[in-house]
Parts: structure tokens; C-alpha cells; sequence
């Protein structure tokens, strides 16, 4: 006899009931599991029952109700495992009461369901309550649908596609109109972009009758520009605008961020004006707690009084790109040519941040220095103090000022993680400028034309990305949604966009990258004493601590 033939001769009961049971689990065999169960019963003396075997008979019940021919022995198997279960005093877990929900509702109760969940405390998840609010949502319970939702953000559980395209359907088929503008709004919240079956159910409102009726009439166009303006862009929030019948049509965007079906121009969306507000302060206090408190605090004064800036540039990054050989250094040229192309697009000098210590060592070379002394006194530079880590000051400057930042750093170092990744990353996209030189002359990667999210136009249209296997953003299909009237009414000027739309493949890998993916004016990169003299000249207001950068 081998080894392998002796070892399973010397099994205990009950392993080889562990064993078997594992093996139902895998291949989900509920006519195996019900017979094992049968079985360890009549062998109650050798056999005990764990919480993790009541566990794998019940996910095994609750796997088998999607079947219609072991529906019925699965609910009845499941609900007597369940009761055994509590005949031995063992108290339920989280997977437990989960597969139990599941259970419940596959025969259409609901409210079992959602007694169930509640059960388990703080301890739910999105699982444990999506028996519950899918068994309403099917059920054309819409209000019971609505208490879960209320009962599961309550827990901060964050609902996900399939849960919210649950609750829009069953806000569709109700003709809850509210119902149907939130969730679409919350759909824009938690995604990007959406699957083809809930791309269905927003058609299906749109082409129904009650969404041809509700709406205003007449509307504040300054109070929905003024919401857009403070949502960061993208939508507004007030509800319902115009009368009349939609049109839903798949349709693609333009490079430059335009519809091709309506002619609609897409917003690249942002953080809204809170939430900017939020990030300044949580980029400040932890900025605080671990630079020394007084230079950052002398940093935000100086900030307050020197605020006409529209781009930040993180110096650091500029200068040492691709400066990892031999004789690589700090390179002044590559930060000067950054500097004049953004001041030669909006006449305005960016900010430039830098190390006081790398500030002094550029001093010591004389070709420099009077390029520095100029930047300094304009307030273009700032040396950020001996010890301090200028990340901190660099985004703190883009963020509090709205700026763009220029910088390849992916900033996904420990102290951004610090941020959080949700609203951070949105930011990014936002407001980062990436760069490279290409035999000598720069470009600048400036952010998206537009952003793929769902989009509510200042005129009540909507514009909704479908999920695909697209990688460029030309290729991404939409759902084009405005009111018929509407439609019609700039189908001429939208004939001339879709002629202007037609452009060279050179001219859309240019757009895709902003209308500023440009080289330098000048071709090359622009050397130190060229600056001099192309100055915007600012009204000279030096620190005290930037004038004595070069001492």
C-alpha cells in the first residue's frame, strides 16, 4: 500500500466529512451536500458541526436558488440547515446571514431579507444587503428598495453599479421622476461609465412618456451656470430642464470635447469648489504636522499676498528629468524652457517652487544669478526652507490657488496616500501638466479637453459614457441624450460641427492632448540670458525671506 492510499485509510470521520463537504462547495453539488448532511446526522456521535459547515452548506443553498431545478430544495435545505444551526446554539456570522438573505429572498420576501442584514450590526457589507434591496427592486417595491439604500449609506457602505442601476429601474417602472434624476446622479458619482444593462434602463426613461412632461418650463440660466460653476463643472444638480420628447442616441466625442450628435462642447470636470476647499486644508494640516509649523505657516501668508497665478511648476522635477547620466545635474535650462512657454500661452509667470539649498548652490554660478535675482523679486520663485519636504508646498499652492501643476510626479509616494485616492485622483486629472523634451524642445501634456463622466449640460441634455473595451477616447461610445426640440433646433450649427470634426489623425493626437500640447514658440529649449528682458513686469514686492535666498 502507498502512502497516499494509507494516509486516506487512516482518515478520521471527520475529515473525510471536511473533505467531501470542500468538494460540494467547489462543484456547488446540492443533491451531494444533502445527502452528506443526511449522512453526518446519523453519525452525530463522531461528527460535530462547525459554524464553517453550516457556512458551506448554506453558500451551497444559496448558490443552487439561481437554478430553477434546485430552487425549491435549496430554499427548504437551506432554511432547515439555518434552524440546526440555531439548535446548537451557534450564533450566526456575517457569511452566514448573507447566504440566509439570499435565501430569503429567492422566495420573495423581502422584508426577511432586510431583518436578516440588520441582524449583523456594523458588521454588513454591499453583499449581506443586496439580497434584500434586489428582492424590492424586483418586486416593484420602490419605497422598501429606497429604506435599504437610506439604511446601508447609514453604514457608510458605498453602493456600487448594480445596486444603483437597481433602484433606477425600479424608479423608471414606478415614474418616480425625483427618484430617477438622483440616481442618475448618483450613477454619476460612483462611476464612469456604465455597463450595457443600465445603459437600457436610462433609455428606457428617456423614451418614455413621463419624461416628456416633467421639467421647467423656463429656468434661471445664471443660477444653472453658477451651480456648474461651483459643481467643478459637469453637471448642476437642479433638476429636470425643458419639455417635451428625448432623443437617446449612441454617439461619439470629439476630440476637442465636442458632441458629434448634438454638438454639445463636454467639461472637463473638477472637484467642486467644497471639496477644493477640504483638499487645501487636509494638504495643510498634515503639511503642519510634519514640516516645521511656522515656515508653512509663513508660506500660506506669503500665498495670500501673491496670489495672481494660474500654474504652479514643481521645480525639482522640471530640472532633474532625465539627468540620471555622467555629467547630469540640475538642469536650469529644461525649468527656464517650462517657465517661458507658460507664460508665452497666458502672458501670466507661473510659480516655481524650489529648494532654498538648490536655489543657493544655482547662485554660485554667475550666469545664473541674475536670472534668479529677477525671479525672485517677481515673485516667481519661492525657496522653500532647509529640511522641508517642497511637495507639500507645490500642491498646497496648486490646490488652495486652482491652479495647473506642472510635474511628471506621479505622487503616489506615502504622503499623497495620506489624501485619499478618490477626489485626489480626480484632481489630477484636473489640473497636472506632464512635459517632455523631445531633441531639445519642450511639450506640455495638458490635461483632457474633456472628462469621460457623465455629464448634465447648462440646457437639461445629458451625455453618458458606455463601458467598452475602448482605449482611446475618441473610440468610446456615449449616450447622447437632449430634447427633441432642442435638437432640432442646432441641427444646423451641429451639421457644421460634425464637417469641422472631420479632421487629420495628426490633428487628433494633437487635440486629444489639449489644445496646449504645443512645442516651444521659439523652437528649442530658451537659455538662461534670453529671458531677460521678456518680462511681464510685476510690481515688485521681495519677502524677506525670498530676498535672502541668495545670502
Amino acid at each position: 500500500m502507498d502512502k497516499a492510499q494509507k494516509k486516506k485509510k487512516n482518515r478520521t470521520p471527520e475529515v473525510q466529512f471536511r473533505l467531501n463537504l470542500d468538494n460540494c462547495s467547489k462543484t456547488k453539488d446540492l443533491s451531494t451536500a444533502i445527502s452528506l448532511y443526511e449522512s453526518a446526522l446519523s453519525q452525530s456521535s463522531t461528527i460535530r458541526f462547525s459554524n464553517n459547515h453550516f457556512n458551506s452548506f448554506l453558500y451551497i443553498c444559496s448558490n443552487s436558488v439561481s437554478d430553477p431545478s434546485t430552487k425549491n430544495a435549496a430554499i427548504e435545505f437551506g432554511f432547515r440547515i439555518f434552524e440546526h444551526m440555531g439548535s446548537c446554539k451557534i450564533t450566526p456570522n456575517e457569511a452566514t446571514v448573507t447566504a440566509v438573505a439570499r435565501l430569503a429572498a429567492a422566495t420573495d420576501d423581502g422584508d426577511k431579507a432586510f431583518e436578516l442584514a440588520k441582524g449583523v450590526g456594523n458588521c454588513g457589507k454591499l453583499r449581506t444587503y443586496g439580497p434584500a434591496l434586489f428582492c424590492f427592486c424586483k418586486m416593484g417595491e420602490a419605497d422598501q428598495a429606497y429604506q435599504v439604500e437610506e439604511h446601508m449609506r447609514s453604514l457608510g457602505l458605498q453602493l456600487e453599479e448594480a445596486e444603483l442601476a437597481g433602484l433606477l429601474k425600479v424608479s423608471v417602472e414606478k415614474e418616480r421622476e425625483d427618484k430617477v434624476y438622483q440616481y442618475l446622479h448618483k450613477l454619476r458619482m460612483s462611476i464612469r461609465s456604465v455597463s450595457d444593462s443600465t445603459a437600457e434602463i436610462i433609455q428606457s426613461w428617456f423614451g418614455g412618456e413621463v419624461a416628456t412632461k416633467v421639467g421647467l418650463s423656463n429656468w434661471d440660466i445664471d443660477q444653472v451656470k453658477e451651480a456648474i460653476l461651483q459643481n467643478g463643472g459637469g453637471w448642476h444638480g437642479l433638476g429636470w430642464l425643458g419639455k417635451g420628447k428625448w432623443l437617446a442616441q449612441r454617439s461619439q466625442i470629439a476630440p476637442d470635447g465636442r458632441c458629434l450628435t448634438c454638438g454639445e462642447q463636454l467639461a472637463c470636470v473638477d472637484i467642486d469648489r467644497a471639496e477644493t476647499e477640504r483638499f487645501a486644508e487636509s494638504v495643510a494640516s498634515l503639511a503642519m504636522e510634519r514640516e516645521v509649523h511656522s515656515n508653512f505657516k509663513e508660506f500660506q501668508d506669503w500665498l495670500e499676498k501673491h496670489s495672481d497665478y494660474d500654474t504652479v511648476v514643481d521645480a525639482a522635477n522640471v530640472g532633474l528629468y532625465q539627468q540620471n547620466f555622467a555629467e547630469g545635474g540640475f538642469s536650469i535650462d529644461q525649468l527656464v524652457a517650462v517657465v517661458n512657454e507658460l507664460h508665452s500661452r497666458s502672458n501670466k509667470w507661473p510659480l516655481v517652487i524650489l529648494h532654498k539649498k538648490r536655489v543657493r548652490s544655482l547662485f554660485e554660478n554667475a550666469g545664473y544669478r541674475e536670472l534668479l535675482e529677477e525671479w525672485i523679486n517677481e515673485n516667481i520663485l519661492y525657496g522653500t526652507p532647509f529640511g522641508s519636504n517642497d511637495d507639500w508646498y507645490w500642491l498646497y499652492a496648486a490646490v488652495k490657488r486652482k491652479c495647473l501643476l506642472v510635474t511628471n510626479d506621479e505622487m503616489r509616494d506615502h504622503i499623497f496616500e495620506l489624501l485619499g485616492s478618490s477626489f485626489f485622483a480626480r484632481w489630477k486629472e484636473r489640473h497636472q501638466v506632464k512635459y517632455t523634451f523631445l531633441k531639445g524642445e519642450i511639450k506640455l501634456l495638458m490635461p483632457p479637453t474633456y472628462s469621460a463622466v457623465f455629464q448634465e449640460s447648462k440646457n437639461g441634455s445629458w451625455h453618458v459614457p458606455l463601458a467598452g473595451e475602448a482605449v482611446e477616447a475618441s473610440s468610446r461610445t456615449w449616450l447622447c441624450i437632449t430634447r427633441q426640440a432642442l435638437y432640432e433646433s442646432d441641427n444646423k450649427q451641429h451639421a457644421s460641427v460634425v464637417e469641422a470634426s472631420q479632421v487629420s489623425e495628426v490633428d487628433q493626437i494633437a487635440a486629444s492632448c489639449h489644445l496646449d500640447s504645443f512645442t516651444s514658440q521659439n523652437g528649442g529649449l530658451k537659455t538662461c540670458s534670453s529671458l531677460a528682458g521678456k518680462r511681464k513686469v510685476r510690481s515688485p514686492s521681495p519677502s524677506p525671506s525670498h530676498s535672502s535666498l541668495q545670502s
